[in-house]
């Protein structure tokens, strides 16, 4: 399936239903960070989170600081956000 990125009112309203992500206008992208008790529970967040984008075959851009996890979320093959995105951002907040 080719991925078709957002059109701007397809984007404000994906962006309405996933509050606690920001979207990044430079990078066409959605970002959201995560903080954890410890270092053992971000890392068990990321494990849970490559297993859904692995299942998505659709995989993030995520930095790991100790206790603290960002995920940025953009398709590359659409040049910008997609469905994609959104979908996996939706199963990354099930998580929490």
């Amino acid at each position: 399936m080719t991925a078709k990125r957002l059109d701007p009112p397809e984007r404000e309203t994906a962006l309405a239903s996933l509050p606690a992500w920001r979207y990044d206008s430079g990078r066409d992208a959605i970002v959201r960070d995560f903080s954890f008790a410890d270092f053992v529970g971000a890392f068990g967040f990321m494990a849970k989170v490559a297993l859904l984008a692995e299942r998505a075959n659709h995989h993030p851009e995520w930095s790991n600081i100790y206790a603290n996890v960002s995920i940025l979320l953009t398709t590359h093959s659409a040049n910008g956000l997609s469905e994609l995105d959104i979908a996996l951002a939706r199963e990354i907040d099930r998580l929490i």
